[in-house]
């Protein structure tokens, strides 16, 4: 399938137009909400222009539970109308917009009291089935305690009367938002990652556009929009700021943070999910690993830079060992992460509390601020703030499409998949390494197989990141965006979150091959592997430095410092 590729001369090109051209909708902001809404908006033929000061997904949309649901908790809250919403997006991801990122997962519910919990649950997971698309999944199941135990042995005898078994769904979250910021460009919209909005343009009181520094080459740009879409998500109150303004509403922050623990710690078949005290505790297959979360904790220090603290570690562990037959410890957790939700403010001062729902807002004009919601309903999201975005343009502009637009490499992923044994066959990999890329990839898998064919070595795996292959690397420099070695290890592949070492003793290998197609010099790439040992030690909530002799050589994992921060693995 054609698709565009985001390499370093489509960016080159992008800077111009950026530049040279009057846009109809500058969306500002490359997270799942921002991406969303270029794609919404491109789809209605408008002229689109995205930028991101960072990465795609560089914050809280890289930082997520990696689930798609309808909010089973919400339920109980009686917010009825947010899961029904839910239920829909989840269902219309699985089987139409993106069925090659987007899976089912089955979850165990543990019941701890007989009859009036299994009944409450019963009745709460009923509805989930019924409403929305929720029959995209198989219905929930009523287990006793030995059939609950088949299905997780892992789980203490005593920690469970018996459970309720039903589906929610997964997805590699930052995957996901760069392929709608790669789908929005295959339509037309002009999309850059590293071009920060330092300022709005003004004629009088109405927002014209945004100036954007390139971060690559300090170059300023004016960029002219006739409408400005702000979807910054926990730095909204900053951008807000920035035009001179404030909005009805506020923005605070809620730090989740999620652990990554090895799937033969813990034996289940099936995912878990489990209230606790102050959040709810899912325990989420992940490749080889296992993700357990959630904190839900209140964040006062600015949005950038969010990490776990031993707290926060030792809180999930405990949550985690209350269910488990053998205990996890501090030295089985392979990975850490923490991300901030961008939650409306209310009254409550407990974040669990505050608004999940999305709101939409013109607070000068020009100038449309969409902020709130969750990472399945962003589509609904970006929906609601082009249509603010095209009441003010002087054009009828059509409704929305993207409820009917698969996202890109979803368009005959089914059909590969089928001959995906043919694709192994054919290209010299086994068939595991070929669903590895389909669900990964989809219908654009073509486009990393010739990468192999051109030079069969990129069929390897990556030296310290076994689970991703050499193309794989490659390719997100050719095709994905890739600007930093950061950008590849940490959100295109995931193996800032995966490895133990945090991918330390990858970086040098991919720097390496990497280099020739991002134009750096042997000093660039020096610096590259330097500016990741420190993004991976500023994740962890370190501050010590590794060489980056230590790092090439793959020495570069634990730093032996016993402190309780200091011994937290690496996060995404």
């Amino acid at each position: 399938m054609r698709s565009v590729s985001l390499g370093p001369q489509y960016r080159q090109d992008a800077l111009a137009r950026l530049a040279g051209t009057e846009f109809d909708v500058l969306v500002v902001g490359g997270g799942i909400v921002g991406a969303g809404a270029a794609l919404d908006a491109t789809s209605r033929g408008l002229s689109v222009a995205l930028v991101e000061a960072r990465d795609w997904a560089a914050g809280t949309s890289s930082r997520s539970s990696k689930l798609v649901h309808g909010g089973l908790r919400y339920l109980e809250q009686r917010d009825f109308g947010l899961v029904r919403e839910a239920l829909r997006e989840r269902a219309l991801l699985l089987t139409r917009l993106a069925p090659h990122l987007v899976r089912p997962v089955p979850f165990l519910y543990p019941l701890r009291h007989r009859l009036w919990e299994r009944a409450y649950v019963g009745a709460g997971v009923t509805l989930y089935d019924t409403m929305g698309g929720a029959r995209a999944m198989p219905r929930h199941r009523q287990l006793t305690r030995g059939a609950a135990l088949r299905e997780a042995p892992g789980l203490r005898r005593g920690a469970l009367v018996g459970a309720v078994q039903y589906y929610d769904a997964q997805v590699d979250d930052a995957r996901y938002t760069m392929t709608v910021a790669r789908t929005a460009a295959d339509y037309g919209a002009t999309v850059t990652t590293r071009t920060e909005v330092t300022g709005f343009l003004r004629e009088g009181e109405r927002v014209t556009g945004a100036a954007v520094r390139d971060a690559e080459s300090g170059v300023e740009i004016a960029v002219r929009a006739r409408r400005v879409v702000n979807a910054t998500g926990v730095w909204t109150d900053g951008a807000g700021r920035m035009a001179g303004t404030r909005t009805a509403f506020s923005v605070r922050a809620s730090k989740g943070v999620h652990l990554l623990v090895r799937r033969d710690r813990i034996a289940l078949n099936t995912g878990i999910i489990s209230r606790t005290d102050k959040s709810v505790l899912f325990v989420i297959p992940w490749g080889r690993h296992w993700i357990i979360g959630t904190t839900d904790t209140p964040w006062e220090h600015g949005p950038d830079g969010p990490s776990a603290d031993a707290a926060d570690v030792d809180y999930l562990l405990d949550q985690a060992n209350a269910l488990l037959r053998i205990p996890l410890t501090r030295d089985d957790v392979e990975g850490v992460y923490a991300g901030l939700r961008p939650l409306l403010s209310g009254e409550a001062d407990d974040t669990t509390r505050l608004s999940r729902e999305h709101t939409v807002a013109e607070p000068v004009p020009g100038l449309v601020v969409v902020t709130g919601g969750k990472f399945t309903t962003y589509r609904v999201m970006a929906r609601d703030a082009v249509d603010a975005a095209a009441a003010g343009l002087d054009a009828a502009v059509p409704d929305s499409v993207t409820e009917r637009l698969p996202i890109l490499g979803a368009v005959g992923f089914e059909v590969l998949w089928n001959e995906r044994r043919h694709l192994a066959e054919g290209s010299g990999l086994h068939v595991a390494r070929v669903e590895h890329l389909l669900r990964r990839y989809g219908s654009c898998i073509p486009e990393v197989l010739a990468l192999i064919a051109q030079d069969p070595a990129l069929g390897e795996p990556v030296p310290g990141a076994p689970d991703y292959l050499r193309a794989e690397a490659l390719y997100a420099a050719t095709h994905e965006g890739a600007l930093h070695l950061e950008d590849v290890l940490a959100r295109r592949l995931r193996v800032a979150m995966e490895e133990r070492d945090g991918g330390l003793a990858a970086a040098r290998h991919v720097a390496a091959l990497i280099a020739p197609v991002l134009g750096w010099d042997s000093a660039e790439t020096v610096a590259e592997v330097e500016r990741y040992i420190a993004h991976v030690h500023a994740e962890r909530g370190t501050g010590a430095a590794v060489p980056a002799g230590d790092a090439a050589a793959g020495k570069g994992g634990d730093t032996g410092d016993s402190g309780d921060t200091e011994a937290l693995p690496a996060s995404a």
